[in-house]
């Protein structure tokens, strides 16, 4: 190929387009220029069959802003919505959402190709399919004959010797030529035809130099798919371009400037829409305020290439503004990029002080914002929630990339946020480490936290080893917000807090209710400022469990009287804690640092854009939690936040656990730094986690799952080899486990009994109890209930009844830290709904008529808690202990039966059948044995006693005896 100087190609493409300018100024700092280019994004959306909502579509193209689009067609799939944007763009992100922002998962991503991206997606499923996810359904026009025009644009301006290698689906080629020009380039009109139907044309451009027909070509095989109906096609190509497109409107040809960002601490990496020719003496580049000393491509050795590295001569100052000039493609501030997420630049930005956020005092407020890539910063003082602008003051630049600022006088209550200047733009955004923030957390505010301390505020420490705990899942308002709860404050914090109140048949509902369960400690699912519910607008019933952060360190506002005053949301959760505590209840948070609501959004990246979120090698946000984004923890001023988070609610929240949401996102290090911190604070504090080993760009050997439980000293993992061998996997409706049917499930329903110290390492590596939480219910997936209706349709409601207890039963006598869902009790359902997040509290409220109905099952919970509080042999501390107390003995098939050592000459003895029919298992000793629960009752009661030397376990069910005196 004869390829020329990029300035000789531009000069000749002249002669052709001569309605482009040689040199385009560039005005937007985002390096983009004004263009007549556009990109289509092309959604098809198959929605829920029973979807009531008024869905539409927020697009934005990558590193802009959004907008809202509705759907407006609609085909065999589901709806369509066609969106055309303003210029270039490879990759376009979209929510499915309402006006309320309720949304049908995540963030999503599509990547054009040839300036078009069109997906299939599904309701309840991330996955954004590039082809029809159920087969195709579209029908494609077939034709015998085609007439094709195919625009050719060279950007070197050399056309000599090219032309196409054309031919039908399937049929024999031929040569065609160039015949005509216009102002785009050169034009072929030709037909292809066959005997046989068909509906793609392939084509390739190739080149003749005298005798060789193929001297050279670019790309191989490529097709024409979209047909007209009229039997004709239009397509436009560009040199080095392997896009087909059918709209010229999407080819990028004005020149222009796509990034340029610094990528290392001494190379910026520059993209541009048509290639540069790096061999050239003077490429046409330079840089203000930095010496240039090697331009080479990106990759690869080809030096004709729209992708290159400008290497640098000192090292590049990050809080400065530095400008690339071309001379062919216009000027654009140079952005920050990958070098962010360097260890060179942790190395040199972190800062270890515990004075983030703001520090207060009656006399005055001190502010300090770790910025390191702002060039600016400032701190801006409002009067109101609703304020458009306020008082903005200039901070200064302190150590490690801080910005420091101290203003005078009683600051509790003001408002505040923080602005900074990256590049060419001023960004804004609420303190990461705020207190507390006015209405849906749009501004942050100081707090003199002394005045929403409640009355008889104290330090609490349960003080209790973690396998001692028995967790109760609860969200605030599904307590409370049924008008059958008796409850006055439905929904909010202190609606937790009220005594005495009884529903249906009157049965004690809310606090009561728990504590007659017997739990040790209440689980709150989010209770830190999250965005999907809109707390303007309370009256208006909305719900959603809070996976959705937005301000880590902030009460959520909608569970509070008044979440427009932030003094009150603090008092609020701050009483609702201090009630449970004197009632001797351990108080755990959930906690979700391992992604945020919506990147853009969030003040992690509008104040230190690229920094907190972890990325993709090709620079895409990495997404193993499903939602779009993933948080970096293994950044040192990442980690840095979560520890002090976690480090700070312990303190002024006095919480006594933390629960790691999707845990596997984050690193080893983090946890055990967070481990160490709370164990500085009160060593009796849980921290548990959902250890799922999640495909996240992290090294396998620094997740933090349960593959990695060993490096992961005292943090508990949820334990689903024992909730899917219990029930099946939560993955398959219809599949069961050891209490519904499935056979063969013994010896690894032994094994996580014992704690699951014994698994395959593939599966965990436990080595402590303390490592371990049982459960068979969450609020993820299918309530257990539900599960049951799914795997056992024909079975009658006592059959139901018994498998819903054996699975308790298992969870209630196993080895580690024993977890129950608010309303496992009483056989929660939410009528087969297994993603309940943004449900209606029609699904998630707790049903107090149906705590009624289930009061027996309510008496045999009870029952089973306070057997395992009564008897340390249910509740061992370590692998030896297990070891020398726990036996397991022979039984019949779908059984597991063993003896523990309570004390010595004092032993259990606990059978699980899952059989439908009774079976007899022999006892390991002479009795006499006493009954502490059978398939009726369960409790530290007697209930029979048993003398020989069998005993009959009835079928699916539990039994637990107790035997004084030596096993003989």
């Amino acid at each position: 190929m004869n390829r020329k100087k990029f300035l000789a190609g531009w000069l000749s493409f002249l002669l052709i387009v001569s309605l482009l300018p040689v040199v385009q100024p560039f005005a937007n700092h985002t390096a983009q220029a004004e263009s007549n280019t556009y990109s289509t994004l092309i959604v098809h959306y198959e929605e829920a069959p029973d979807a009531t909502q008024d869905w539409n579509l927020w697009v934005w193209p990558e590193g802009g802003e959004g907008q809202v689009h509705e759907f407006t067609g609609e085909d065999d799939f589901g709806k369509i919505a066609t969106v055309d944007l303003e210029g270039s763009h490879d990759r376009i992100g979209f929510i499915v959402r309402t006006d309320t922002w309720e949304k049908d998962g995540g963030d999503r991503w599509a990547e054009t190709e040839a300036g078009v991206a069109e997906v299939w997606i599904k309701s309840g499923d991330d996955t954004v399919y590039t082809s029809p996810p159920d087969g195709e359904y579209r029908e494609f026009p077939a034709f015998n004959e085609v007439d094709v025009t195919l625009h050719y644009y060279r950007f070197d301006g050399n056309y000599e010797g090219w032309n196409l290698w054309s031919w039908p689906e399937n049929g024999d080629g031929q040569e065609i030529q160039f015949t005509s020009e216009d102002e785009f380039g050169l034009t072929a009109d030709f037909t292809v035809s066959s005997d046989k139907l068909f509906n793609k044309v392939g084509f390739i451009v190739k080149k003749t130099e005298g005798d060789n027909a193929w001297a050279d070509q670019e790309f191989g095989d490529r097709y024409i798919t979209k047909l007209n109906e009229d039997g004709t096609a239009e397509v436009w190509i560009v040199q080095s371009d392997k896009g087909i497109y059918y709209d010229s409107k999407y080819i990028d040809s004005t020149p222009r400037i796509v990034s340029a960002t610094i990528d290392e601490v001494n190379e910026i990496t520059l993209t541009t829409n048509l290639p540069i020719d790096t061999s050239s003496e003077d490429p046409g580049i330079t840089l203000n305020g930095l010496t240039i000393a090697d331009i080479r491509p990106f990759e690869g050795t080809d030096p004709l290439t729209n992708k290159v590295t400008i290497e640098t001569v000192e090292d590049i100052d990050l809080t400065q503004t530095y400008t690339i000039q071309t001379d062919f493609f216009g000027d654009a501030t140079v952005q920050v990029g990958k070098v962010i997420r360097s260890e060179s630049f942790d190395e040199m930005y972190f800062y270890d002080g515990d004075d983030l956020g703001n520090t207060y005092t009656e006399e005055k407020t001190d502010f300090r914002l770790w910025a390191p890539t702002a060039s600016e910063a400032r701190l801006v003082l409002y009067d109101s929630w609703d304020a458009v602008e306020g008082e903005e003051i200039v901070m200064d630049a302190a150590e490690k990339g801080t910005w420091t600022a101290a203003v005078e006088g009683d600051l509790h209550n003001q408002l505040y946020t923080y602005k900074v200047k990256i590049g060419d733009e001023w960004r804004e955004a609420v303190d990461p480490y705020v207190r507390s923030t006015s209405v849906n957390g749009d501004k942050g505010a100081v707090l003199d936290l002394d005045r929403t301390n409640p009355d008889g505020w104290e330090t609490f420490s349960k003080g209790e080893n973690p396998e001692d705990a028995t967790i109760y899942e609860l969200h605030v308002r599904d307590l409370s917000i049924q008008p059958e709860s008796g409850i006055e404050n439905k929904g909010k914090y202190l609606g937790v807090t009220e005594k005495g109140s009884t529903g249906p048949e009157g049965y004690a509902t809310g606090l009561d209710h728990i504590l007659n369960l017997g739990v040790s400690h209440v689980q709150f699912l989010p209770i830190y400022d999250y965005r999907t519910v809109d707390e303007t607008n309370l009256d208006t019933p909305q719900f959603n469990w809070g996976y959705d952060p937005k301000n880590y360190n902030t009460p959520e506002g909608s569970y509070s009287t008044d979440p427009y005053d932030p003094e009150v949301r603090v008092e609020e959760l701050k009483e609702m804690i201090h009630t449970l505590h004197e009632e001797d209840l351990g108080v755990i948070m959930d906690v979700v640092y391992n992604h945020m609501y919506a990147v853009n959004e969030s003040n992690f990246h509008q104040l230190v854009p690229g920094y907190y979120f972890r990325y993709n090698e090709d620079g895409s946000l990495a997404n193993g939690t499903g939602v779009g984004n993933d948080t970096a923890s293994e950044r040192k001023m990442m980690q840095k936040f979560i520890v002090d988070s976690v480090s700070y609610w312990a303190e002024e929240y006095d919480m006594d656990g933390f629960r790691f949401d999707l845990m596997g996102i984050h690193d080893t290090d983090t946890m055990n730094e967070v481990r160490e911190a709370l164990d500085e604070i009160d060593p009796s504090i849980i921290v548990l986690g959902e250890g799922w080993d999640l495909n996240t760009p992290l090294d396998a050997e620094l997740k933090a799952n349960q593959k990695n439980a060993e490096d992961m000293e005292r943090v508990a993992h949820f334990n689903d080899t024992m909730r899917d061998g219990a029930k099946g996997s939560v993955w398959e409706d219809t599949d069961p486990g050891f209490i519904n049917g499935k056979q063969g499930m013994e010896d690894i329903m032994r094994q996580s009994v014992a704690g699951g110290l014994a698994y395959d390492d593939s599966f965990a590596t436990y080595r402590d109890p303390d490592q371990v939480v049982q459960y068979v219910e969450a609020h993820d997936n299918l309530t257990l209930w539900d599960k049951l209706e799914k795997t056992n349709p024909d079975a009658s409601l006592e059959e139901m009844k018994s498998m819903h207890k054996l699975g308790s039963s298992i969870v209630l006598t196993s080895q580690g830290i024993s977890f129950i869902h608010a309303g496992q009790e009483f056989m929660r359902t939410k009528g087969g709904d297994h993603n309940s997040y943004q449900s209606p509290d029609s699904v998630n409220q707790m049903d107090w008529e149906r705590r009624a109905a289930f009061n027996d099952e309510v008496e045999y919970m009870a029952g089973l808690i306070d057997l395992r509080q009564k008897y340390d042999a249910f509740r061992l501390t370590n692998a030896d202990e297990i070891d020398e107390r726990l036996t397991f003995a022979a039984s019949p098939a779908n059984t597991i039966a063993y003896t523990l050592q309570e004390k010595k000459n004092r032993h259990l003895f606990v059978v699980h059948n899952a059989n439908k029919e009774a079976v007899s298992v022999s006892l390991p000793g002479k009795g006499p044995w006493k009954v502490l629960v059978n398939s009726e009752e369960a409790g530290t009661e007697v209930l029979s006693v048993e003398k020989g030397k069998s005993i009959e376990v009835d079928g699916l069910s539990s039994i637990v005896l107790l035997k004084d005196g030596k096993l003989k």
